[in-house]
């Protein structure tokens, strides 16, 4: 079943269900898919929008949502932080599981076996490799930091 398959369930099973977050995150994020679907009939490309986009579309949306959060805090806006956050929450279940820690750690390792980087002008290609083999899963503010430090303790 596609991801946009499974935000249209969700989104019916949130208008029966009654719960407002879900349906307006729902429509929200379904509104963003066919905007940039309308921006792709120009093209010569597909206008659908494939899962892998849509799973960028998504992950952009969570980075919204956590900068507004940090601003709702500053500013004393509590109900809106929750509002925010409960948004993060519907939207993130159409994000596939992140990597933990150890499975990062492992992932890295695997990178460096494979090409033996030296220094941090090797850090580009231990990220476009990570970035190749875990595009949606990968934490890559995290990996950033990892490699960054492994780079600097060898």
């Amino acid at each position: 079943m596609s991801i946009r398959e499974k935000i249209s369930q969700n989104l019916k099973a949130g208008m029966q269900e009654r719960d407002t977050v879900r349906v307006s995150t729902c429509r929200l994020i379904l509104a963003a898919v066919k905007d940039r679907e309308i921006a792709r009939r120009g093209s010569t490309e597909d206008p659908t929008l494939p899962d892998a986009e849509i799973l960028v579309l998504l992950k952009s949306m969570v980075k919204q949502r956590l900068e507004s959060i940090k601003l709702y805090e500053q500013g004393g806006r509590l109900e809106l932080v929750e509002q925010e956050q409960r948004e993060i929450d519907v939207i993130a279940e159409f994000l596939p599981q992140q990597l933990s820690e150890a499975e990062i750690e492992a992932a890295i390792d695997q990178v460096f076996e494979e090409i033996t980087p030296s220094g941090l002008k090797s850090m580009g290609a231990v990220m476009a490799l990570l970035k190749e083999r875990h595009p949606t899963t990968l934490d890559f503010q995290l990996a950033g930091k990892m490699v960054k430090q492994r780079l600097i303790s060898e």
